[in-house]
């Protein structure tokens, strides 16, 4: 006859239009049990009066008394209909309440959701003029200075990155001297170059353990803390590398240059996350940048000084070798009067009063308090990831992502064959049909055209984007190094010519150049910012140690397989690292966000609420206009049309 309250709370609960429809249709029925009640009454009443008329009729008793047993059945009858519409008559009225209070409480919900709503848009509010004043934050003497000192690191990165390229027919010689004298013997040319070899790879390995430990030494001793008690590390490396030649042990060299890459892999580790920390929203891409140009002019620093008129020498060599410890003290001179990161002492300390004067000191101003409450929305933001181990971030599903995107990225940069440039510049220059010295000089060329391109990319960082400048510098690797094997090729088939050797000799030189500068455009600095932008306090380092681990281990498989894969291949030496180029293009373009003008709590909603990039290109939040807005929209999403009955 009818449904029941439950089937029809069930049908719509959260609609008041339709459980109006359901108060109509009890209504209804109700109406219609009266009148049938009514007509049943009226056919009783005339049976009733028939019967009565037949009796006054009839003098039979029998007939009576049978009639008036169908009388008093007819009755019991007529009680049993108006007891049961009664009934129906007070669950109906039951009902009826039921429906009020649902409506009430609907209209409750309704209310809730309407405040809710403007304590997000308010909310929202605040955040966007707190983004536009973070925005509005500029460059300061002091905050220059901390940059300046910690840059240092990473000068020591480039420094014996670069150094160990100039000298290699000095350090194997000095190698085939000592083997002399202890085994009367000669050490062939193929082993002195193994064993040089090994003398550049070990610097990865060192890089590798030392990457793998910055997590660890950031959250134990503070990243200024860690920073100054790594140079005790560097100092030990350098004076070991700088007494090589005086001991006559190519073994120190080893540990000299184990020692120094254990040195700068705590430095790629702590110095970008030291300066993504301190640096103002709107500067964070440029200065993120420095990392880079320490790297790169410790570069070109190693190469002035590796040529033969300074320090490219038999006895030159060791000096240039232990120079290394010029950054360390430098940096244990500038760095002490710095301010530890303050996201470190106000999220992982919680000293707050520490932060603050850490950032008054940076900010140049007292008014501090916009940094002070971006830190709280990370913070806020990564409680329940505030203690992080590698499995538990391996594992997340919100942090897997950015992880993910970390590793490649610094694939992208290790294995896009720029190393082998960097190591093997001078013979490789020889090999393409340059003289040794003018070899040597293209080498400082490529030094030279490293930092400026990486000043140019400076100002491009906070512009363009990261994305943007690391899918050009891909996307131009990728074309030089075809042009790389082009040239060796033509240079093979038509070498009897000598006028196409020297002309496909300065092809190859211009394409190895034009590779360098597309890598300086993107992949030289990108991958060790965006790795510490994708990650909030808690997991960020963890995730600088495995993305820094990756980084080194790649740097040592390309380090101690560029030589051998030179010889298998030859003229296609390069065909591989163009294959890769063009598969870490494809994962650019597909996978990695844009983190230009993002708060780290903005990176963080980002990859919690999308898992990556798909969606976010309707989002106002993934745009580089009016960041910060749409985020309560985005979260909540309520339609003001309908009646909404969340559950809390």
């Amino acid at each position: 006859m009818r449904l029941s309250v439950t089937e029809e709370r069930g049908k719509s609960r959260d609609g008041t239009p339709t459980q109006l429809t359901q108060a109509h249709d009890e209504e209804t029925t109700l109406r219609q049990l009266l009148m049938s009640l009514q007509k049943q009454v009226t056919v009783m009443s005339i049976n009733l009066n028939a019967k009565l008329d037949e009796l006054q009729r009839s003098d039979r008793q029998l007939e009576t008394t049978v009639a008036l047993c169908e009388i008093r059945s007819q009755l019991q009858e007529l009680t049993k209909s108006v007891e049961s519409c009664q009934s129906e008559v007070s669950e109906v009225k039951r009902d009826m309440v039921a429906i009020k209070q649902e409506l009430d409480t609907v209209q409750q919900v309704k209310e809730e959701i309407e405040e809710l709503r403007e304590y997000v848009d308010r909310l929202e509010e605040q955040t966007h003029r707190r983004k536009l004043r973070l925005l509005e934050q500029g460059l300061t003497f002091f905050l220059s200075y901390t940059i300046l000192a910690s840059m240092l690191g990473m000068l020591q990165f480039g420094y014996n990155t670069g150094v160990i390229n100039a000298p290699e027919n000095n350090i194997e010689t000095f190698m085939r001297d000592v083997y002399r004298d202890r085994y009367q013997k000669d050490l062939g040319e193929k082993s002195a170059k193994l064993l040089y070899s090994f003398a550049v790879s070990i610097f990865a390995i060192g890089g590798m353990i030392g990457g793998f430990s910055g997590g660890t030494v950031a959250n134990k001793f503070g990243r200024k803390g860690g920073l100054l008690m790594n140079n005790v590390i560097g100092i030990g490396g350098a004076c070991l590398m700088a007494f090589t030649k005086v001991c006559n042990s190519y073994e120190m060299l080893f540990v000299g240059r184990f020692v120094i890459g254990f040195n700068c892999g705590l430095n790629t580790s702590l110095v970008p996350m030291y300066i993504s920390e301190i640096a103002p929203l709107n500067l964070r891409g440029g200065l993120g940048t420095v990392n880079q140009l320490a790297v790169t002019t410790g570069l070109l620093i190693s190469q002035i000084l590796g040529i033969d008129e300074i320090l490219g020498t038999d006895d030159g060599w060791p000096i240039l070798l232990g120079l290394a410890i010029c950054p360390a003290v430098l940096q244990l001179i500038l760095l002490p009067v710095c301010p530890e990161s303050p996201r470190y002492l106000l999220i992982t300390k919680q000293w707050e009063e520490e932060a603050r004067k850490a950032l008054r000191r940076l900010r140049a101003s007292n008014q501090v308090e916009e940094d002070i409450e971006e830190m709280r929305a990370e913070q806020r933001a990564q409680q329940s990831e505030s203690t992080v181990s590698m499995s538990e971030l391996i594992c997340s599903p919100t942090l897997r992502a950015p992880l993910i995107i970390s590793v490649v990225m610094q694939l992208s940069q290790q294995l896009s064959g720029i190393n082998a440039v960097f190591y093997y510049s001078t013979s490789l220059f020889v090999t393409s049909g340059l003289s040794a010295e003018i070899a040597k000089d293209m080498t400082i060329g490529i030094g030279a055209i490293m930092v400026i391109m990486t000043l140019v990319t400076l100002p491009l960082m906070d512009r363009m984007g990261r994305r943007t400048l690391h899918l050009y510098g891909l996307g131009g690797m990728f074309i030089f190094s075809i042009w790389i094997t082009i040239s060796f090729l033509i240079k093979e088939f038509f070498g009897y010519v000598q006028e196409m050797v020297d002309w496909m000799s300065y092809l190859s030189v211009v394409s190895t150049l034009m590779f360098v500068v597309f890598f300086a455009l993107g992949p030289g600095s990108i991958p060790w910012l965006i790795t510490a932008e994708l990650f909030s306090q808690g997991p960020r380092p963890t995730a600088m140690s495995i993305a820094v681990l990756v980084n080194w281990l790649a740097n040592f498989v390309v380090g101690i397989g560029f030589q051998p894969m030179q010889d298998s291949l030859e003229n296609y030496t390069f065909l591989p690292f163009s294959l890769l180029l063009a598969i870490f293009w494809i994962f650019t373009y597909k996978k990695v966000p844009e983190t230009k003008n993002k708060t780290f709590e903005e990176i963080l909603v980002l990859f919690r609420n999308n898992n990556g990039r798909g969606s976010l290109r309707e989002s106002r939040l993934y745009g580089s206009h009016g960041e910060g807005e749409g985020y309560s929209r985005a979260r909540w999403n309520f339609p003001r049309e309908q009646h909404v009955s969340p559950t809390y």
